[in-house]
């Protein structure tokens, strides 16, 4: 009989589980034990992530993925929508009404490239540049509400790193 999956121990990269005298070989029903899943562990702190931001947020007018355009273009504006899509790992058809919404918000402006036609700029408005200092904020107190510090998220961030396809 198989312990149920949450009194199991965590899965490690050799394929056997971390217990008091090392890596010990999973089982075929460990194997696929949805505690020891890396995809399960992955979408459900996405989610708990965003559900975390959400009222940090909200004062500021922003859902989560319009957070990330505005974190893309406090860095560089302007940028293509091409380019903005890119960086955040998203096709531009599904970024665009993201921008709409910011741009209807007051925040980023949206214009054809005076070279290229086919070319959609995107950059921040005044307002969208003053929010930047309001969402000086937002970082402490998500650190503050997951109960952690800077140098554990930096080490969370590096350890997904194989999985997001970073740099």
């Amino acid at each position: 009989m198989t312990a149920p999956a949450s009194s199991r121990p965590a899965a490690d990269a050799s394929g056997g589980v971390f217990g008091h005298g090392g890596a010990v070989p999973l089982s075929p029903d460990d194997l696929l034990a949805l505690d020891n899943q890396v995809c399960f562990a992955l979408v459900t702190a996405a989610r708990n992530v965003v559900g975390l931001y959400r009222p940090i947020l909200e004062p500021l007018g922003l859902t989560h993925p319009q957070y990330l355009v505005m974190l893309a273009l406090w860095e560089r504006s302007p940028r293509s929508l091409r380019e903005l899509a890119a960086e955040l790992a998203l096709e531009p058809a599904t970024l665009s009404p993201l921008v709409k919404r910011l741009q209807s918000q007051g925040l980023v402006t949206r214009a054809r490239r005076g070279g290229d036609e086919r070319v959609l700029d995107v950059g921040l408005t005044d307002a969208g540049r003053a929010l930047r200092e309001r969402a000086l904020d937002v970082p402490g107190q998500v650190m503050a509400s997951a109960g952690t510090d800077a140098d554990a998220l930096l080490a969370l961030r590096d350890a997904l790193r194989p999985f997001s396809g970073a740099r």
